[in-house]
């Protein structure tokens, strides 16, 4: 069972283990109800977690409820009513940077470290084609430009009974398509040392150098 997180308008809150409580300010059109239960509308919840949530998993919020329907320009044109409150400046940081093409909360969580690695706006989903023009793979993020490509590789669909496709995938698109390709798990977007955006950087840079007629200069941010 998911902590629940339950506000009120009217000055109570609730004390009890495994409920966050407490008092919000809500105009009508911010809240919804769904079989019985009255809860934040869409656009509520998503600029509520793109505020207030770690900016990983907020990005992976304001993704999640692009895929389901919700209007970017509509979330772009809320930020400004919750100026002054916390979690606002993240807020305007995150929102513009939504993206509905990507399909889970890591996914989201790897662009935003391509993000941070500062080598441009990245591309997602972007497919790889076949000989006679079938679309074959698709890459999680990416520059086509300088064929370069990060994949993220969860436990849940790239255990060992999924290794022979995944490598064998690699392959076909480092060797037949010339793509430089760096995959990562968990340990490098939300691990400790979150070293997702250095190994983007170091990546692009070595895959904008192999592209002929290219120099492409970058700030070394490392240093």
């Amino acid at each position: 069972m998911p902590e629940l997180d339950l506000f009120s308008s009217t000055g109570s809150r609730m004390r009890r283990p495994g409920v966050t409580s407490g008092i919000r300010a809500f105009e009508p059109r911010d809240l919804t109800v769904i079989e019985g239960l009255q809860v934040t509308s869409q656009l509520r919840t998503a600029c509520d977690l793109g505020r207030l949530l770690w900016r990983f998993d907020a990005l992976g919020a304001i993704d999640g409820f692009l895929r389901q329907g919700l209007d970017h320009d509509r979330l772009l044109a809320e930020i400004d009513r919750f100026k002054g409150f916390r979690g606002v400046l993240q807020l305007r940081e995150l929102a513009p940077l939504g993206d509905r093409k990507a399909e889970s909360q890591p996914e989201s969580a790897l662009r935003l470290h391509w993000f941070d690695a500062d080598i441009g706006t990245p591309e997602t989903q972007i497919w790889v084609y076949d000989d006679d023009g079938t679309p074959k793979y698709r890459i999680d993020v990416g520059n086509s430009e300088v064929s370069y490509g990060g994949e993220y590789f969860g436990e849940q669909f790239h255990g060992e009974e999924e290794r022979v496709h995944d490598d064998g995938r690699i392959a076909w698109l480092e060797e037949r398509r010339n793509w430089n390709i760096d995959v990562f798990t968990k340990v490098h977007v939300y691990g400790r040392e979150l070293v997702a955006a250095d190994r983007l950087r170091h990546g692009f840079m070595r895959a904008d150098k192999a592209q002929p007629g290219r120099h492409t200069s970058y700030i070394d941010l490392s240093r």
